[in-house]
């Protein structure tokens, strides 16, 4: 076993030589928020998606930009409003009147990176278009399925402070996002910086730093990083604390609509090992689980009206849990 580490840690040392330089670029253009590009490429390397919440003008469009040029990924945005069609996102057929002929027009979700901003602009009808290109790499236009380019990356985007003319995501559509971050506004002297960079005409464009091969190739290697027992039983316990609180002998039940599902398990385990990976390890501690937990679950509690009433957010139910479940 020492030895399958020890070969684990070679391999996940290579693949993090190949990370890092990716992350430094990302920085170079993108002042602060380490910490959401993190995420961003932990979830690019364990086939994931990621749903950011934030208020308008902190550089969401901006950071995924910079991710696929340093990839020299093919990069398209959608900008989600009501009378937005499913067409325009997964393409359609075109009636040929010279030869009497159908064409298909694709839509910008053939692309690798792929933006859907303010994702809550748009009815479930036209979310919902994007189910399939994020579960299963494909898309179907009347009846014709076309497989997607590799990597393929959503990044989804809704602002938090308004809620008039947005609908709520389905559950399903939430549940395909592996993290739902959190993105802040940038710290004092970190503003200072954006102003130095955009009022006085200096400009930083990103470098290609790693291939969409090398991706592919680190896509790959992730599921081997090595995740004990114990870690597998940690991550199913947190996840079954959400649905069976109060056999952990947590008094939270009560504000629990419904817990986390499978998939919850799934991405715990994956984004532990893409973190473990970020930090040139071959193998799952439990910090990596703690790291990426509220990451993962905060989209997959639902909570009802008396966690409303007594202001408790999914965040405070995931507190409690770490706390409670014992760590190996």
């Amino acid at each position: 076993m020492d030895l399958e580490i020890a070969a684990l840690n070679a391999r996940a040392k290579e693949c993090n030589d190949l990370l890092r330089p990716l992350e430094n670029e990302i920085l170079r253009v993108i002042v602060g928020q380490q910490q959401i590009i993190d995420r961003l490429i932990m979830a690019l390397i364990a086939n994931g998606h990621v749903l950011l919440e934030g208020v308008p003008g902190i550089a969401k469009t901006l950071m995924i930009r910079t991710l696929s040029e340093c990839i020299d990924g093919k990069f398209a945005r959608i900008q989600f409003t009501p009378d937005l069609l499913p067409a325009d996102i997964t393409g359609t057929k075109i009636y040929n009147q010279r030869d009497g002929t159908f064409s298909t027009v694709k839509g910008p979700v053939f692309s690798q990176f792929l933006l859907a901003d303010e994702i809550n602009r748009a009815p479930p009808k036209v979310q919902s278009a994007l189910l399939e290109a994020m579960q299963e790499y494909q898309v179907t236009i009347q009846g014709e399925t076309h497989h997607l380019d590799r990597p393929f990356f959503v990044l989804a985007t809704q602002n938090p402070i308004e809620s008039e003319g947005t609908y709520p995501l389905p559950e399903a559509q939430v549940d395909r996002f592996m993290f739902k971050v959190i993105m802040g506004y940038p710290k004092k002297s970190e503003e200072i910086t954006i102003l130095d960079r955009f009022t006085e005409g200096i400009t930083r464009k990103p470098k290609t730093v790693i291939t969409s091969a090398d991706i592919l190739r680190i896509q790959e290697f992730l599921p081997k990083v090595y995740a004990d027992p114990a870690i597998k039983e940690y991550v199913a316990s947190l996840v079954d604390a959400t649905r069976n609180a109060s056999g952990y002998g947590l008094s939270i039940q009560h504000y629990i609509l419904c817990g986390a599902s499978p998939r919850a398990t799934i991405y715990l385990i994956l984004g532990a090992k893409a973190h473990a990976l970020l930090q040139g390890r071959g193998y799952v501690i439990p910090e990596d689980v703690r790291a990426i937990a509220p990451d993962v679950l905060r989209h997959r509690i639902l909570l009802n009206y008396d966690a409303e009433a007594d202001s408790v957010t999914p965040e405070d139910i995931i507190r409690q849990i770490q706390k409670t479940v014992p760590v190996p």
